[in-house]
């Protein structure tokens, strides 16, 4: 690297680096003085040595900054170690990235390794995040995840009641990094020497075509030979071991790409319209909207509606509901869930772990699924960007009166619009509902039942209400609940300790109001004429934490992504309830991922639709459990690696398919399977959107 500072002659020791005017003895003096003994050292040598010099101070804080990042993200010698010591070559990749890095910042801000003082802070709190992400919830950091920053803040208040102390270790460690990173910065300014015009040009001309070239191998979903001579192997079906292998960085750039959604193979007009010749045979004289056959039965009929009066239909999904009961060696002195053990239905098989329920919710309200959606990915955040069809739209048409219920921020996890494109009349929220009662700071389930009793009783149509309780969010500190009366009990050698017993005892009873609650529904909902349907299950399971590993449940403190079918069951299993006020609770439904519910809802409501019952029911008579990590069919047998076998099911290719040309493509799938959207009751546009959600009412 020539010129990285403006020559100056040997007979001249004195003279600063970027000193070209004519300066009196006494000025060079002070300019040493201010610029520091390096800049005057530097200036000294020969451009070679300056060069080298410079490189070799790049190549330190390189090799600094990646031990520190890795070490920090792993949180594991061993896996730190192993990093650094085998000789596959993402290591390589990485420090060769963060190098260029720093000689792009280098000549963008004009002083030598001033970027170090970017992207060390960068790396170090991506790191940080991302190890204390995966305590918690089992993932590393997306990119992704940067679009609910503003969610994580939000819920800090909550963090701090619980784990008071450590939120003083972090603001007094995040004032000490500031002012480090500060002092660093006067630091820089006065002892190291600035680049001239020739040096920063040079390191530009090196480091920007090196980036845009690996910009362009970091596309996971295409192949480069390149990419694979350099050892790198893009796991997105495992971002565990993707991190693991590929290091922060590179996993973290090959995630980039995951806003964009490409289209299966082979997807056409064509195509869909032979997905939509197997489901209404040109020989079926049945027409559009007529028909009558069962959804589980060969033949699929577009929409058939009951003729009697309509049930309303009620989804409640509730925070972090579990049985704590599976703990092994913990047990209450009375059964917290009673309500929903005397009419479970069966388990859905949750696709996260302790947060995320924006996707849960996603799977529930669609039918589609997150298995075709980029790992890691956010529905909700990233894609639902034009009307999408969902059960609430269904509803509408069929002449229901549609409801949300979330007694939050309309904002959080983008609700708002995306309940407007999915179809729903009225968001019931924080911000247009009464100041409701909180209990453990959020507001209660009592209250959250309330308010779905009152939306009944005041609505004038049939009505589907999807419900979403906030009392039992974590986290689950002992002091929770002062009033609490569950009392847990453990075995003589159980390694749970008293403050895992108390966050246990805070679970439970959370889960006992909910309980409790639901029992409060069926009882108003009995005594009703109107047919009333309530349907009942848990986002995932809570993040409870060293509670998991105490126990015995599992090994540690996040659920596996990748495991055996009876581990992932274990992990991912939150208890369902399908309940009629006419004919009680469905039994023997197993365990169901959640894009299989609009199928029963609409079964238990007795109604029919080509896609919610018909395509749905076709894909539910081969598979119970749909997720990216596992593939069961209807008697269980697990399909381990599914989705990187070459050559997936016809029916999940149909399924994929069809979710993508609804929610990305051209629509084509919506006269035939969705034919509410055909028929107007929301546009497939921006501009003839009907704008059916109401903040103000």
């Amino acid at each position: 690297m020539s010129n990285l500072a403006t020559p100056v002659p040997h007979n001249a020791p004195h003279t600063v680096p970027y000193s070209d005017s004519a300066l009196n003895h006494g000025d060079k003096r002070k300019a040493v003085r201010r610029d520091g003994r390096f800049c005057a050292y530097f200036a000294r040598r020969h451009w070679f040595w300056r060069a080298l010099i410079a490189t070799a101070g790049t190549l330190f804080f390189t090799l600094s900054v990646v031990m520190l990042t890795e070490w920090l993200m792993r949180g594991s010698a061993a896996s730190w170690k192993q990093y650094f010591t085998l000789t596959h070559r993402p290591l390589w990749t990485t420090l060769g990235l963060v190098f260029l890095t720093l000689f792009l910042l280098d000549s963008l801000l004009g002083r030598l390794w001033q970027g170090i003082l970017i992207v060390a802070p960068v790396l170090l709190g991506l790191a940080w995040f991302s190890r204390q992400k995966g305590m918690y919830l089992g993932d590393p950091l997306y990119p992704s995840d940067l679009l609910y920053t503003r969610q994580v803040v939000d819920l800090m208040p909550l963090l701090v009641r619980d784990r008071p102390l450590d939120a003083v270790l972090i603001v007094l460690a995040s004032m000490a990094a500031l002012a480090a990173l500060y002092f660093c910065w006067r630091f820089f300014r006065r002892s190291v020497p600035r680049l001239n015009w020739t040096a920063r040009a040079a390191r530009l001309a090196v480091a920007m075509p090196a980036l845009i070239w690996f910009g362009s191998i970091s596309d996971y979903s295409s192949f480069s030979y390149i990419r694979d001579r350099m050892g790198i192997v893009p796991m997105m079906w495992d971002q565990k071991e993707n991190y693991a292998h590929n290091g922060l960085v590179v996993a973290f750039i090959f995630n980039i790409p995951m806003a964009n959604v490409s289209a299966p193979n082979g997807y056409s007009q064509e195509r869909i319209a032979s997905i939509a010749e197997y489901l209404f045979p040109a020989d079926d004289d049945s027409g559009l909207l007529g028909g009558s056959s069962s959804a589980h039965g060969n033949t699929i009929v577009p929409v058939a509606a009951r003729n009697d009066e309509k049930p309303d239909v009620i989804v409640i999904m509730s925070e972090s509901f579990w049985d704590p009961s599976r703990l092994p060696g913990v047990a209450f002195d009375e059964d917290p869930i009673k309500n929903v053990r005397a009419n479970q239905s069966g388990h859905v098989f949750s696709p996260e772990f302790g947060g995320m329920t924006a996707n849960v919710e996603f799977e529930a309200l669609t039918g589609f699924s997150n298995a075709f959606l980029p790992y890691g990915s956010i529905p909700y955040q990233q894609y639902v960007r034009r009307p999408v069809p969902s059960l609430a739209s269904f509803f509408s048409e069929q002449g229901y009166e549609t409801r949300a219920l979330h007694p939050y921020r309309q904002w959080f996890w983008n609700r708002g619009s995306v309940y407007e494109n999915f179809g729903f009349d009225k968001f019931l929220s924080e911000e247009n509902l009464p100041e409701l009662m909180k209990k453990g700071h959020l507001a209660s389930d009592e209250e959250f039942t309330s308010e779905i009793i009152r939306s009944a009783e005041e609505a004038e149509k049939p009505l589907f209400l999807f419900g979403v309780s906030l009392q039992g969010h974590g986290p689950y500190a002992p002091s929770r609940y002062p009033d609490s009366q569950i009392k847990v009990v453990t075995n003589a050698d159980s390694a749970v300790s008293e403050a895992s017993k108390g966050s246990v005892r805070s679970f439970a009873q959370g889960a006992q109001d909910a309980d409790i609650n639901l029992g409060r529904l069926m009882a108003w909902a009995k005594k009703r004429e109107r047919e009333t349907i309530i349907v009942f299950f848990g986002d995932h399971l809570p993040p409870l934490g060293d509670v998991y590993v105490e126990s015995g449940y599992m090994k540690n403190r996040t659920a596996s992504r990748v495991d055996t079918a009876d581990h992932m069951l274990a992990q991912h299993e939150t208890p369902l309830v399908l309940w009629s006020s006419r004919t009680d609770s469905l039994r023997g439904v197993g365990t169901i991922s959640p894009s299989f519910l609009p199928l029963y809802v609409l079964e238990m409501a007795g109604l029919q639709h080509p896609y919610y019952t018909g395509f749905l029911g076709k894909v539910h008579q081969e598979y119970s459990v749909i997720d990216g990590h596992l593939l069961l069919d209807k008697d269980y047998t697990p399909h381990a690696g599914w989705m990187q076998q070459p050559v997936m099911p016809q029916i999940l290719q149909d399924y994929r398919q069809v979710q993508y040309d609804m929610m990305f493509g051209n629509s084509y799938s919506k006269e035939k399977m969705f034919p509410f959207i055909s028929a107007g009751i929301y546009a497939t546009t921006g501009e003839d959107n009907k704008k059916q959600v109401t903040s103000q009412y």
